[in-house]
């Protein structure tokens, strides 16, 4: 395993906003001082994690506190960009580290989200939030345990990314701020139950691919000891 080409760093697939991305951060990296490394960056996600629990605490009496979890997440889509981006400029070497922990703080950073949804929600839904949070952390093992199989990490499903599903966070704060939460009571299980059949889906077809991998690589096998 330690002679093999690590392929966590090359992302399989792309998203609508791929290449608008690449562009901003070929133009981006330039201008980044030489005293901000790759791991300042992928740290910063702690700073915006608990920023964001503080401000759906604030939300939770005042609404438009939510602007601030928007800027949160804002925030986090720069710095998380731009980590990977310098590492690979600057030929800093941290890119197992930089895999590990950039992924991990990205899942304490949905957490973060989640919670402070839970914060500013009505009371009665604990159960529709714990089941939201793990629906949600089994898209990102789906993911790792994929590219465990294969060594190919893909996180683009159907042009959505973590760019467009940050973008929707933000619209849902949005819509939230001017709406309120009475709408919770229907809207947050209905969200449980969409991420419920996109996770179903997305399974079926990620054990599908295995599965023929599998059957060719026996079938292969099968053919050389029968040539042997």
């Amino acid at each position: 395993m330690e002679n093999q080409e690590f392929g966590g760093d090359k992302k399989v697939g792309e998203s609508i906003l791929t290449r608008a991305e690449k562009a901003f951060v070929a133009w981006g990296i330039p201008k980044i001082p030489k005293s901000i490394e790759t791991y300042h960056l992928t740290m910063m996600t702690l700073i915006w994690s608990v920023l964001n629990v503080i401000f759906g605490f604030f939300a939770s009496y005042n609404l438009k506190w939510l602007w601030m979890v928007s800027l949160m997440i804002l925030f986090q889509y720069i710095t998380d960009l731009f980590d990977g981006a310098i590492g690979r400029h600057r030929n800093t070497g941290l890119v197992k580290w930089g895999f590990y922990m950039d992924h991990f703080l990205d899942y304490v950073f949905l957490a973060s989200l989640v919670l402070a949804g839970y914060l500013i929600a009505p009371k009665g839904l604990a159960f529709w939030y714990i089941l939201l949070f793990i629906l949600l952390g089994c898209f990102m093992v789906n993911s790792f345990l994929s590219f465990a199989a294969t060594n190919k990490f893909e996180i683009y499903h159907y042009g959505i990314g973590p760019t467009e599903m940050r973008i929707i966070f933000i619209l849902i704060n949005t819509f939230i701020i001017y709406t309120g939460t009475s709408h919770f009571k229907i809207t947050v299980p209905l969200v449980c139950l969409v991420c419920l059949a996109a996770l179903v889906h997305m399974v079926n077809n990620t054990q599908k691919h295995l599965w023929k991998i599998d059957m060719e690589a026996s079938s292969k096998n099968a053919e050389q000891k029968d040539s042997a």
